[in-house]
């Protein structure tokens, strides 16, 4: 492939720990890991704001956290929430084929709206989210909470069933996708941005005061 054949999904190929990843997740099946492109988004963020601290809210079997960590900083920690015991041991085998000590991250099991206010209020340079869309609106409470000024929010799958290949979402699933993204957009406190990446990407950045 010449590089005019080049494409933002293949612009950046995965290597075999992230292969790997999203291999065991589509063996234990839920929801998809994030796509390469969506993945390289959330590295780029992450080195972007220098990451130090970033909590992740569904661990999608290690995917999405081998890229976090790759644009984090040297001896950042990666704090990722998720209710399925295999999805965090499933991760933790994949940070550890990526190259990452137990030191880079922590794997908190349970319910992300028992486990988030648990965590330090502006702690947090990046909340990623990628669990119940459902509970979206909670999460974005909570990582108003979380986020030190300048830090940043995303959302994944705010466009559900874009891709091909996704599922049809629920009713429910595209309410609650269309009330986050106006949530975003019209809170004062933050800088939003939308992005037609895999299912849909939003962000936003947190302003000071």
């Amino acid at each position: 492939m010449t590089s005019t054949d080049t494409t933002s999904e293949d612009f950046l190929p995965e290597d075999e720990a992230l292969a790997g990843a999203r291999r065991n997740a589509a063996e234990v099946g839920g929801a998809a890991p994030v796509s390469p492109l969506t993945g390289a988004m959330l590295r780029f963020t992450a080195t972007a704001i220098a990451a130090r601290a970033v909590v992740e809210i569904g661990t999608g079997c290690g995917t999405s956290g081998i890229w976090l960590l790759r644009g984090m900083r040297p001896g950042a920690v990666l704090t990722s929430v998720d209710v399925e015991p295999e999805h965090q041991r499933l991760a933790r085998a994949a940070y550890l084929a990526a190259g990452f000590p137990a030191s880079r991250y922590r794997l908190i099991g349970g319910l992300a709206l028992d486990v988030l206010p648990r965590l330090a209020d502006g702690a947090y340079d990046l909340v990623f989210c990628d669990a119940d869309r459902q509970e979206n609106g909670d999460y974005l409470a909570a990582a108003l909470r979380l986020l030190r000024p300048g830090g940043v929010v995303i959302f994944n799958g705010v466009l559900p069933g874009s891709s091909p290949g996704e599922r049809v979402p629920t009713e429910a699933e595209v309410a609650a996708a269309a009330d986050v993204r106006e949530q975003v957009r019209a809170d004062e406190r933050l800088v939003p941005l939308l992005l037609p990446v895999g299912n849909g990407l939003l962000a936003a950045a947190k302003v000071a005061g």
